[in-house]
């Protein structure tokens, strides 16, 4: 249209050549609004460009030639009506943070105006405080769920009774619309819902913060062949929860940094955690990178019996929704706290999981950092011997949240744990203090000291009977309250062993993780002592 328009009135101005310039006003007015009109949408715009192209020709002269080049007539043209659409996107995104971050200030509210009296009327207004929070972020959003469950594995750096009540945000999630997750799974391949499935469960089977799974049978391509239909989960995120996550994370950005100067929040150290929450937040919108993790563990236990995980079926990936086999089993916590009896079931199953995070954490470096017991699915097999009926098989799912360690984090963390065998504080306490590039403990003395003195009384005949597991969660108070930092990666490996421990430790009382991890380190040829573990483990 814009070379249309620029060829008819060239021969305009040619044929009035003869009065002059008394068409050049006229030709660029024309110009500009013909431009205007061919690369606006809507009205505002198209008057905004037709201003500033008759701008650009009145500044331009008399001697300019009516019809410029490119890069000035149209880019400017152009670069008016990007910067009115951009501005009117800035402020109307301005307008929907300042809204939500009113909602959340009077949603929040109670919960800050009540900290200071928390613990004023004794344990029970604590818990009454503690189940409060825990309300206010689970009608917050996803944002803040994901902040609270990540909240719940540092104990490092909120109270443990905190922490606790956080862990309970593994709850089920509103649910999105069936029109949605059709329309964002049409979007995401390109082809009809009906083309990919042959059978399509509308109703979730889980709702998670992030997304929703449904249940489906994948269509085969080959029709008319004899095969087992394969039954596959459809992981669909909620709509707009990625740009959700982005505003809200910019105002507890804000929060975080403001309760540094708020004496009742100051103890709570927002502002740390924030900065090493951001590292894992957006990972867990992505599900593309979730069936890349899946991948990677798929092939560390590749020769694993007893161990699977959920399978991504290529290429039905995106961002947006993931395809992955649909896995039968139940939840690991029904054989924690409802199965009586079956003793050697529940002692196969302590093996399993501690020998497959012992090959996370010291063969592979890629540990799953969302171990609780909601994402473990355990599902008996038969076995040919006549002297065990089953045995029971372990399914790790959702693998969104990972950690790996540097090379001197695994040094330390190594180190740390074999001090701990030893019972030796003084190196406890200084790998700690190692366990961050940046350490702001304001009297690392002092916390040497405190630990020090600690397992100088677990090493003593009455301090034996303390087990391991619970000394540990001892350090890391006394780590919140020295103020240690502790990275978040090594923080979350020491984390999901304590809560590893806390379940296999249910599941069979006279079975120690943290000794058979002790037991491993303390070897010269730990790692060979490990390999003969797994081997053992995978054996037939």
């Amino acid at each position: 249209m814009t070379h249309h328009a620029q060829i008819a009135w060239k021969t305009i101005s040619q044929l009035s050549s003869h009065n002059g310039n008394s068409f050049s006003s006229i030709s660029r007015i024309s110009q500009a609004f013909s431009l205007a009109i061919a690369r606006s949408y809507v009205v505002f715009p198209g008057i905004y460009a037709f201003v500033c192209g008759n701008t650009v020709f009145a500044e331009s002269g008399k001697n300019v030639e009516y019809f410029q080049p490119r890069n000035s007539l149209y880019m400017h043209a152009e670069d008016g009506h990007a910067f009115l659409i951009s501005s009117i996107i800035s402020i109307f995104e301005g307008l929907i943070l300042l809204t939500r971050a009113i909602y959340l200030a009077i949603l929040f509210s109670p919960s800050i105006a009540t900290a200071p009296f928390a613990d004023y009327f004794g344990n029970s207004s604590r818990k009454n405080w503690l189940h409060l929070v825990r309300r206010t972020l689970e009608i917050a959003g996803p944002a803040f769920i994901k902040w609270g469950q990540w909240a719940a594995t540092r104990p490092d750096l909120f109270p443990r009774d905190l922490c606790t009540e956080l862990s309970k945000l593994h709850t089920k999630a509103p649910e999105h619309s069936f029109s949605y997750t059709k329309k964002t799974i049409e979007k995401a391949f390109g082809r009809k819902i009906s083309e990919i499935f042959d059978d399509f469960e509308e109703v979730p089977v889980a709702s998670g913060s992030i997304a929703q799974i449904h249940r489906a049978v994948l269509r085969h391509k080959y029709r008319g062949k004899q095969i087992k239909p394969l039954v596959v989960a459809v992981k669909v995120r909620h709509p707009g929860v990625g740009e959700s996550i982005k505003r809200d994370f910019e105002i507890i950005n804000v929060v975080a940094k403001m309760s540094k100067f708020i004496p009742t929040l100051k103890w709570l150290r927002l502002d740390e955690s924030v900065q090493q929450f951001a590292v894992f937040m957006m990972s867990q919108v992505d599900l593309a990178r979730e069936a890349a993790h899946l991948s990677r563990f798929i092939y560390n236990f590749r020769r694993w019996r007893d161990v699977s995980f959920p399978k991504p079926v290529y290429p039905l990936v995106h961002p947006a929704v993931l395809v992955e086999t649909f896995e039968q089993g139940e939840s690991v916590a029904y054989y924690v706290d409802e199965l009586e009896g079956n003793e050697r079931l529940k002692s196969s199953l302590a093996h399993i999981g501690t020998h497959a995070l012992l090959k996370m954490l010291l063969v592979d470096n890629f540990i799953h950092a969302d171990m609780h017991p909601g994402n473990i699915l355990v599902r008996n097999k038969s076995s040919r011997k006549g002297i065990f009926k089953s045995k029971p098989h372990v399914i790790f799912l959702d693998v969104g949240m990972t950690a790996e360690l540097s090379k001197n984090d695994r040094i330390n963390l190594l180190e740390f744990f074999k001090a701990v065998a030893r019972r030796d504080g003084d190196t406890v306490a200084k790998c700690t203090l190692r366990l961050s590039k940046q350490q702001n403990c304001p009297n690392p003395r002092a916390f040497i000291k405190e630990v020090t003195e600690s397992f100088d009384f677990w090493g003593t005949p009455e301090g034996d009977l303390v087990h391991p597991a619970d000394a540990m969660h001892q350090l890391l108070e006394q780590v919140r309250r020295h103020r240690v930092n502790v990275d978040g990666n090594v923080c979350t490996v020491m984390v999901t062993t304590l809560v590893l421990e806390g379940w296999q430790r249910k599941l069979d009382p006279d079975y120690d993780v943290m000794h058979t991890l002790q037991t491993l380190l303390l070897k010269e040829d730990w790692a060979k002592s490990l390999t003969y573990t797994i081997e053992g483990l995978m054996a037939p």
